[in-house]
C-alpha cells in the first residue's frame, strides 16, 4: 500500500480562484459623494415678510422700505438683498422730510457695489412733481446717479421727455435723455399745441442746480416682520 496521498483539484476551481484574486487586486475603493453645491443654488440667509423698516446712511435715516418679502443672501456672489415681491421706499433728507418715492415690481441691492437694480414697473416721483417711469433703472450709491438703457419717460413740471437712454443725479434736478423719441413743453400741450422734438437721435439735457446727497453703505436700522 502506497503512502502517497493523491489530491486532485479540478482545473475550473483553480481558474475561479485566480479570477477572484485578479479582481481584488485591480479594484479600487471609490467614495460616493454628492455633487458640490454651487453658490447659485444657495438659499437666503434671512427672509422677512411684511417688512416696513427704516434704513440709515452714516447714522442718518435716509430710506423707508416697504415690501412683502425681503431676502438677504450673503453666500451668492456678489452678496445681495432681493425683493422678488416688489418694493416701495421713500427717500428722506437730513431733516427727515420725504424727497422722493420709488417703487418697482422686483429689486436687488448689491452691498459691495452699493448698487440698486430695479425692474418691472419702475416709478420714481419727487416732491417737486417730477415723475419717472421705465422697465429698468439702476441707482448707483457710489456715483450718486440714476441711469437706464431702456425706454424711459420723464415728466417734469415744464416738459415731458422720452428716450432710450437716461442718466440723472439722485434728486433728478440734473438729467440727460438721449436717443429721444419725444420731447415737448407741457404748456404747448395744455394750450392745444403739440411740438415734439425733431430728431430721433436728439440729446435733451437739463442742468438745474443739483442737490446730490452723500451716501455711505446703508444698513438696516430696524426690521419689523
Amino acid at each position: 500500500m502506497s503512502g502517497n496521498l493523491d489530491i486532485r483539484i479540478p482545473m475550473w476551481w483553480v481558474g475561479f480562484v485566480l479570477a477572484l484574486l485578479s479582481l481584488s487586486a485591480c479594484n479600487e475603493v471609490h467614495e460616493h459623494m454628492a455633487p458640490a453645491v454651487n453658490p447659485e443654488d444657495s438659499v437666503s440667509m434671512m427672509t422677512s415678510y411684511g417688512v416696513n423698516t427704516l434704513i440709515s446712511d452714516s447714522g442718518v435715516i435716509k430710506y423707508r422700505i416697504v415690501t412683502e418679502r425681503w431676502e438677504v443672501n450673503t453666500l451668492r456672489q456678489p452678496p445681495r438683498w432681493e425683493f422678488m415681491k416688489g418694493v416701495f421706499f421713500e427717500q428722506f433728507d437730513e431733516k427727515f422730510r420725504v424727497q422722493a418715492y420709488v417703487q418697482a415690481d422686483t429689486a436687488w441691492y448689491f452691498e459691495q457695489q452699493r448698487l440698486w437694480k430695479l425692474r418691472g414697473r419702475v416709478r420714481v416721483r419727487t416732491t417737486d412733481g417730477t415723475v419717472y417711469t421705465s422697465e429698468e433703472l439702476y441707482w448707483d450709491g457710489m456715483t450718486h446717479e440714476l441711469y437706464s438703457n431702456v425706454y424711459s419717460r420723464l415728466i417734469t413740471p415744464e416738459r415731458t421727455i422720452a428716450g432710450t437712454y437716461f442718466r440723472s443725479d439722485e434728486s433728478m434736478t440734473r438729467y440727460t435723455v438721449t436717443n429721444s423719441v419725444g420731447s415737448f413743453v407741457n404748456e404747448d400741450v395744455e394750450g392745444g399745441k403739440s411740438e415734439p422734438a425733431d430728431a430721433s437721435q436728439q440729446q435733451d439735457t437739463t442742468t438745474a442746480a443739483p442737490v446730490i446727497r452723500q451716501a455711505s453703505k446703508p444698513h438696516a436700522a430696524s426690521k419689523q416682520p
